[in-house]
């Protein structure tokens, strides 16, 4: 494997830990089918996640505990899965 530089290593790792620790709202809306993960990861890596439209971070970014995993965003965490050979942990949910 090919070596990366510090920057991009965390915001490829930065992308798998939201996509693997994503969690939906089922348990207050029925037919949820949206990501959402919590939010304790480097704020400028964030950003920068955001701003290639991977994840939102809600209208007041400093205050939301958490994030919205884009359709794209799912695309790209499950490409770098495969990148590093990393399973998936949780069964596949279904997302449109």
């Amino acid at each position: 494997m090919e070596k990366i530089n510090a920057e991009k290593a965390m915001q490829e790792l930065t992308m798998m830990l939201i996509y693997l620790s994503r969690f939906t709202e089922r348990g207050r809306f029925a037919n949820a089918e949206d990501f959402y993960a919590w939010k304790g990861y480097n704020f400028d890596v964030l950003n920068e996640l955001s701003n290639a439209d991977y994840i939102r971070q809600g209208e007041r970014p400093s205050r939301s505990k958490s994030v919205y995993i884009t359709g794209s965003g799912i695309e790209k965490a499950k490409e770098l899965l495969n990148k590093y050979g990393i399973e998936d942990c949780k069964q596949e949910q279904k997302h449109e």
